[in-house]
């Protein structure tokens, strides 16, 4: 008896097909990285919007104990300090979330008006985000 000769095929992928394969991975992998820093650019921006949120809240309790005045504040090294420093107000320093340096600030003060700025990343700071008062 004869065997009979079995020609064996191997099975695989073709070299078209691994770089279909490959390619479709590169653009998913493009499409994850651009809305991961997006996401994360809103998220500073965020946190910047809730931090000049709560300068303001602080700023208006001293208004509201400082007879109805607002303190002078200055930007030195990123504290904002607040002179003279009424017995309920407090000096506070904002970190910048995307390096953990400190803001730039923009701060025009007087007694009866202030205003406190900074650029957000989603925008390019084309319209700067500014919180002023309130009374």
């Amino acid at each position: 008896m004869k065997k009979a000769l079995t020609l064996r095929v191997l099975e695989g992928f073709t070299l078209l097909e691994l770089l279909v394969v490959i390619g479709i991975i590169s653009i998913i992998i493009a499409v994850g990285t651009v809305s991961y820093s997006t996401a994360q650019k809103k998220a500073r921006d965020a946190k910047r919007k809730g931090d000049l949120s709560s300068a303001q809240k602080s700023l208006e309790q001293c208004y509201s104990v400082n007879s109805y005045q607002y303190p002078t504040i200055t930007n030195a090294s990123g504290t904002i300090t607040i002179n003279p420093l009424p017995s309920a107000c407090t000096n506070f320093s904002i970190i910048d979330p995307l390096n953990n340096a400190t803001y730039k600030y923009t701060i025009t003060t007087s007694t009866s008006t202030y205003s406190i700025s900074t650029c957000l990343e989603s925008d390019a700071c084309a319209t700067p985000y500014s919180v002023s008062q309130q009374q």
